[in-house]
């Protein structure tokens, strides 16, 4: 007997059915998003010859910055997006891209910054976006205007996600 459950075959208006679509591919496009952002990453790495740290690394010391923070605070500020930030953190630290030492106050709280090979990994990161900013808008086609309204329109979704958590929607 088959116990598990599946999902019940709902008849919606053409609206509701319209929303649906354009939710489930915009959630598609985000996720794709992420993956090719990394890719894009790897690959600038790879040009230069470095084989030494992967995108997820990058993007995080890009992050971090000047930054002097706790592993959590990469978590709760959005620098991180992933389930494994200490095993990354630890990695970085191993490969010399991160300092860390045991805060004086809290002696359970570990601060990170990086070192100055991270600020290297950092900086190429920086550079790579400049020059994606150089020719976004005449090779991307997009602008001033269409960065502002996709950046309010992924505010709003996701102050809605935050919301859905916070009062279970």
């Amino acid at each position: 007997m088959n116990t598990k459950l599946k999902p019940q075959p709902t008849t919606l208006d053409p609206q509701e059915e319209a929303i649906r679509s354009l939710y489930l591919e915009s959630l598609h496009l985000v996720e794709r998003l992420h993956r090719r952002l990394l890719d894009v990453i790897k690959d600038e790495f790879d040009r230069k010859g470095r084989s030494d740290i992967n995108a997820v690394q990058a993007l995080l010391l890009f992050n971090i910055g000047n930054s002097e923070l706790t592993a959590g605070e990469l978590r709760s500020r959005g620098y991180y997006l992933g389930s494994n930030v200490s095993y990354n953190v630890k990695k970085l630290v191993d490969l010399g891209f991160i300092n860390h030492q045991r805060s004086r106050v809290d002696r359970r709280s570990v601060r990170i910054s990086l070192t100055d090979a991270g600020q290297e990994i950092a900086e190429t990161v920086a550079k790579l976006y400049e020059r994606h900013m150089g020719s976004i808008q005449k090779v991307g086609g997009i602008g001033a205007d269409e960065f502002s309204e996709m950046n309010k329109l992924l505010q709003r979704l996701d102050r809605f996600w935050n919301d859905s958590i916070a009062y279970r929607l």
